[in-house]
């Protein structure tokens, strides 16, 4: 009679895998977020993570694998809890938006793309993502403002309000630029509600 092994408690090697390297993208996230490029290590982000640098170099070989793959993570996550917004009025879409570009992930990709205008081997990276990221923004947006894209100027108004609202996010690096925004955002959503009908 063969002996019986009884059951265990503990977590299934394929999920504590998929748990790390979900906390290693958080952690690079945060880490671009509050130290920049230079300040954001493997180690650095290991460290926050909670697991060694080996394991970090296991999920992701190198520096750039880890933080162009943390931004995407990221970006990814956001696009999901937008798609699941429930319907709203044109201003709630607008400042939702807009709020896209004024948290940790835009700061963190800002990081992302300073290093890549000095840095040749992340360049090509960083372009790619951020061309995908931004197609899917776009889609995004426009279905959540319900615009007719075949309409004349409407894709251009809708990319256009896309890179105000990375504008306002630039203004909000240097200094907390919220009473201004609020202002800014609700005239674009009249603006948008006029442009697109």
């Amino acid at each position: 009679m063969g002996a019986v092994t009884p059951p265990t408690d503990r977590t299934p090697k394929q999920d504590r895998s998929r748990a790390t390297r979900r906390r290693l993208l958080e952690a690079a996230v945060a880490c671009l977020a509050e130290h920049g490029w230079a300040g954001s290590t493997v180690s650095v982000v290991a460290e926050r993570a909670g697991v060694s640098r080996g394991a970090a170099q296991h999920h992701f070989p190198t520096r750039e694998d880890l933080f162009t793959a943390a931004v995407e993570y990221v970006a990814e996550e956001r696009s999901a809890a937008l798609r699941a917004l429930p319907v709203q009025g044109r201003a709630e879409v607008v400042a939702a938006l807009v709020d896209l570009y004024t948290g940790p992930l835009f700061r963190a990709a800002l990081q992302l793309w300073v290093a890549a205008s000095n840095e040749e081997q992340l360049r090509p990276r960083v372009t790619e993502l951020e061309a995908r990221v931004g197609r899917e923004t776009h889609r995004i947006a426009v279905e959540l403002l319900a615009a007719d894209e075949t309409g004349p100027g409407v894709r251009e108004t809708v990319q256009g309000f896309l890179d105000m609202a990375r504008g306002l996010g630039l203004a909000n690096v240097l200094t907390d630029d919220t009473a201004r925004r609020r202002r800014v955002v609700a005239q674009w959503a009249l603006l948008l509600d006029e442009a697109l009908g």
